[in-house]
């Protein structure tokens, strides 16, 4: 790891070309942040657009590409323990497509003096979302209803991938016993914090629909996002 920042966001791609160059040079105007980007061996030459970043900001910008199965959970699960080899304090995580606005970072690491994992909420002033289908928001609130229900849960968006974590609480969370991928993966994570005894909070964000490139949800993500819930509440040892 060549990245020696306070703070250090993980950001795992796939087929976001033209989205990760904007989006790495707005979390770089923030001070004392590092990007750590894990490129799960794009075909659009995404991998190539973040060498060439490394390499225009060599001291804030370090690069992770994955070879073997892909998968959103594999990605931030590899990128979470390279990240946890560096100094950094606070480790955050967030989608390359733009849907995350950087602008919130600030608040949710100083969020994180109060809290273990601070997560950028999009339910805590009704719906703050930008550009979704009716449908779309249906399903997303009924899901977090949903996990909320199975797992005891108490935040309003268990679902949201951004999120602020305070070193030593990723530090605790047992990486290799979280098996789910795709976007369970964030769920899992939120559930074994809660198991571990970690400090929960929130901070309004407005999320906005990706600009460019193609959604990765699937009906197999669906599925396992409906199973994984169950599985967590049911297994013994976390």
């Amino acid at each position: 790891m060549r990245i020696d920042t306070p703070i250090l966001v993980v950001i795992p791609t796939y087929n976001e070309h033209d989205n990760l160059p904007p989006l790495v040079r707005s979390v770089l105007a923030q001070a004392d942040y590092g990007v750590l980007i894990v490129d799960d061996d794009s075909p659009d030459g995404t991998g190539e657009v973040a060498d060439a970043l490394a390499r225009e900001f060599p001291n804030r910008v370090d690069v992770l590409h994955r070879k073997a199965r892909r998968g959103l959970g594999r990605s931030y699960a590899a990128g979470f323990a390279l990240a946890l080899e560096s100094h950094a304090r606070v480790i955050c995580q967030m989608d390359a497509d733009l849907s995350h606005d950087p602008k919130y970072l600030p608040e949710m690491v100083a969020a994180t003096s109060r809290y273990d994992v601070v997560i950028g909420s999009r339910y805590l002033r009704g719906v703050s979302v930008v550009n979704w289908p009716l449908r779309r928001i249906v399903l997303s609130a009924v899901a977090n209803r949903y996990i909320r229900f199975v797992t005891r849960l108490r935040a309003r968006d268990c679902t949201s991938g951004f999120r602020c974590w305070r070193r030593e609480a990723l530090a605790r969370l047992p990486l290799e016993k979280i098996i789910s991928d795709g976007y369970a993966f964030i769920v899992e994570m939120l559930f074994a914090a809660s198991r571990q005894g970690c400090r929960i909070g929130e901070v309004p964000i407005i999320f906005v629909e990706r600009r460019q490139g193609v959604s990765k949800l699937s009906t197999s993500v669906l599925f396992e996002s409906a199973m994984s819930p169950w599985r967590m509440r049911l297994r013994r040892r976390w």
